[in-house]
């Protein structure tokens, strides 16, 4: 097959000679020079077959209709997502005089949608569904021959081994699953009259796309990344594909992926995230949970980078629960209840945790994952986000949970103290030391769950010593000679960046990877979708589920909007103080309950953020009338505050300052 660009009739002049010098004379394939070798090489496979080209057609009978619906039974996965390919196809060529055909691996038409001035002709050489089209039944042609060279051909008139065929032109692309095994092939056929420069291409695309529909429907419950290196290519057919399982192992790659990391598909069971790119791949999916839309900038092992974008599955992910209804406002009418909650049993459970949420949700379900499994668990967030809880969760739910849950603040203790709360030391260790000695935090783990808090304030030499005893298993207490073996599962957490830590030279790199088995982030409260469930999570743990509080709507409104820099240890604070503060004949938490330093931190808040402000109101009396006695006054003010104030009295006495006794006592109602 000669360069394209020459004209259709120069073209078949040059393959009807070479056919002569091939099939009369007996030249050899790679003597015809104005073939490709792909059709020559064809032509050679012919005849060693024993196929004859001067026949008259292929003597090829069709299967019967019941051996074709065997064959399309056992092709449905990918007749399923070929279709609407097939017919995005079709109407790219419609009244072409052409024919859009789908086989199977083997060559045997599936399916096919043509004009109908061409179905005829074609009929006559049986190219409908149930026909063979395999190489070695009908000689050189697109479907046949793309499958024994496992790749894209076009074949034009004359270059077809049958002369029966020579009126056709067909461009055919393979077809391969996830695991590089051949499908089925993509052809487009036509006469040779009007054969177009673009058809084969065209193939080429929509078998492209029909590959990518198949790899992501076959890991449709995997973790997927596309990448490319140049950002515009990320969501085009040139675009890399790769799965992953939760724990970050490659599991396939399309052939765009393969060529653009220069892979083959016998390595990638050797692989994982972590061996492809120079980051962890829990902060990747972290970081891409928080926009899926955005492209993240993935560095290679090599120094090169790609841009990338990644689709976690709905099962993965589950979607939002939607917030309870919201409490309306004042006594008059009824709020919304707290309900006895799953944290109020004084355990802490990522049923607890997990109240709606989409990426507290993702967090739980990724971390759940590695319950029971020697990975280390490494939380990243804020200060102040529930890390420690969320770690006290994860053992709950393990094997562990009947052991001891050890937490160690490495932020907390003098740096000068941290050696010996984490490995503990014999009697007389060092000027001060008990003469008893004392068990470290990782000795009184043994069996149960370690947790580091803040591990990226821990001093560099303490560094090197608890990466040994991560590596070695053993610990020896300050003073001792004698290693002690230990078995802890370790969860750490920081607000820090651990990968600028790293690079600065402020936290060990090889530690970095050995407690980073999977990564978490939590989210910022003031990110949080569910408001409304933590505040009602937090006031069943104040009261231990045993009195029923409700929250007014001008408060809850406030907490949505609210900034939140302490996290859900500010909030926690101050539903605490909320609570203490009701009366006990109150069961309404409203804007008079809230601390007084919640709205300074909010006034000297540098970030302009729209916000309701239930900032305690004052009180507005009316202007004197002649020469009213203070008494007199002082009556018509608290009159005013308790009819503003619904009746309620305990609210009418936080306002004007005084207790609720003395606010009875002055109505004269003791």
């Amino acid at each position: 097959m000669e360069n394209p660009l020459q004209s259709v009739e120069h073209r078949d002049v040059r393959v009807r000679d070479a056919r002569t010098a091939f099939f009369e004379q007996g030249a050899p394939a790679d003597a015809l020079v104005p073939m490709v070798g792909t059709v020559a090489n064809s032509w050679s496979r012919c005849i060693q077959v024993g196929l004859e080209a001067s026949a008259r057609s292929a003597g090829v009978d069709p299967v019967t209709d019941s051996q074709l619906r065997e064959t399309r039974d056992r092709n449905a996965f990918l007749l399923s997502h070929a279709r609407g390919v097939l017919s995005h196809l079709y109407e790219q060529i419609r009244s072409t005089g052409s024919v859009v055909i789908l086989s199977d691996g083997n060559g045997l038409v599936l399916e096919g949608m043509g004009d109908a001035d061409f179905v005829s002709r074609a009929d006559q050489v049986a190219l409908k569904a149930g026909a063979q089209w395999a190489e070695g039944l009908r000689g050189t042609n697109a479907i046949g021959t793309a499958i024994a060279e496992q790749r894209p051909v076009e074949v034009v008139g004359a270059e077809h081994f049958f002369d029966c065929n020579a009126f056709l032109t067909c461009s055919a692309s393979p077809i391969f699953d996830a695991g590089g095994q051949l499908m089925g092939v993509l052809d487009i056929s036509g006469d040779s009259r009007s054969h177009e420069r673009h058809t084969l291409g065209l193939v080429r695309m929509s078998a492209q796309l029909l590959e990518k529909r198949l790899f992501e429907a076959e890991f449709g419950r995997e973790i997927l990344v596309f990448f490319h290196p140049r950002m515009e290519y990320v969501g085009s057919l040139q675009e890399g594909v790769l799965a992953f399982n939760q724990g970050g192992e490659l599991l396939g790659a399309n052939r765009c992926a393969l060529e653009l990391l220069k892979l083959t598909r016998n390595m990638l069971r050797q692989l994982d995230f972590g061996l492809l790119f120079d980051q962890n791949f829990g902060v990747f999916v972290d970081r891409s949970m928080r926009d899926p839309h955005a492209l993240s900038s993935l560095p290679r092992r090599h120094g090169e980078r790609v841009y990338a974008r990644m689709n976690m599955p709905a099962a993965l992910m589950p979607a939002a629960r939607s917030a309870p209804p919201p409490a309306p406002t004042k006594i008059a009418a009824a709020p919304a209840r707290t309900s006895k909650s799953a944290c109020s049993d004084g355990r802490v459970s990522f049923d607890c945790l997990d109240t709606g949420d989409a990426r507290m949700g993702a967090a739980i379900q990724r971390a759940t994952r590695m319950v029971g499994k020697d990975i280390p668990l490494l939380i990243l967030g804020e200060s102040g986000v529930g890390k420690e809880m969320f770690a006290k969760a994860f053992h709950d739910v393990g094997p562990r949970r009947s052991a001891p849950f050890v937490a160690l603040n490495c932020a907390a203790i003098p740096e000068n103290l941290i050696e010996s709360e984490l490995f503990g030391y014999l009697g007389g260790a060092f000027t001060g030391a008990r003469k008893e000695g004392y068990t470290g935090k990782i000795q009184q783990a043994c069996g149960g769950t370690l947790f580091l808090d803040e591990i990226g304030d821990m001093p560099l030499n303490l560094q090197a010593r608890l990466l040994r005893v991560l590596q070695d298993r053993v610990v020896t207490p300050l003073g001792g000679a004698k290693p002690v073996p230990v078995d802890v599962s370790l969860v750490c957490a920081t607000h820090r960046n651990l990968v600028d830590a790293v690079k600065t030279g402020a936290f060990r790199q090889d530690l970095y990877y050995r407690v980073n088995g999977l990564t978490v982030t939590l989210p910022s409260l003031r990110e949080r979708t569910d408001i409304r469930a933590i505040v009602a999570n937090i006031i069943a743990i104040e009261t231990d589920g045993m009195r029923d509080i409700a929250v007014s709507e001008e408060v809850l409104t406030f907490f949505e909007r609210y900034r939140w820099p302490g996290n859900i240890r500010q909030m926690h604070n101050a539903l605490r103080v909320a609570v203490a503060l009701l009366d006990d004949d109150e069961d309404l938490i409203d804007s008079t309950h809230l601390p007084e330093e919640l709205f300074a931190m909010e006034s000297d808040s540098d970030e302009p953020v729209e916000r309701a402000e239930p900032r305690p109101r004052r009180i507005d009396v009316a202007p004197l009338q002649g020469a009213e006695s203070l008494e007199t006054i002082e009556k018509r003010a608290i009159e005013q505050v308790l009819e503003e104030e619904g009746g309620n009295v305990s609210a009418a006495a936080r306002r004007l300052g005084i207790s609720r006794n003395t606010l009875y006592r002055k109505l004269g109602r003791m």
